[in-house]
């Protein structure tokens, strides 16, 4: 499950679909774990699913039209292709929910809203 309001949810799903609508996108850390309080950010990988070791285009659109948005919580976007190895394990390892894509991070057992 996701810990973050529905409206907002609806803002990020709407900002990713307008910049990179083919990415696979999944949501970790606190508000995945169940451990996010109110001041908590969104942590949030992007994957290029046509090549993943390859960076997903309109990354840098998709991450200033997040900041500029009206919501009220800090998105930390981050790109799969863009962090090291041990870090998407402590991802996955952490467990993630799909916000948008059909393709879930191996090992994710969660479910966004």
């Amino acid at each position: 499950m996701l810990d973050l309001r529905p409206e907002w949810l609806e803002t990020v799903r709407r900002l990713i679909a307008a910049h990179i609508p083919d990415a696979e996108v999944w949501a970790y850390g606190s508000r995945v774990q169940g451990t996010s309080h109110d001041g908590s950010d969104l942590d949030l990988v992007v994957r290029n699913p046509s090549d993943p070791s390859r960076p997903q285009a309109n990354f840098s659109e998709l991450r200033e039209a997040l900041s500029e948005s009206n919501l009220p919580i800090l998105v930390d976007l981050q790109d799969w292709a863009r962090i090291p190895e041990g870090f998407r394990r402590e991802i996955v390892r952490g467990g993630t929910v799909p916000v948008q894509g059909g393709m879930e991070v191996p090992g994710s057992q969660k479910t966004a809203r």
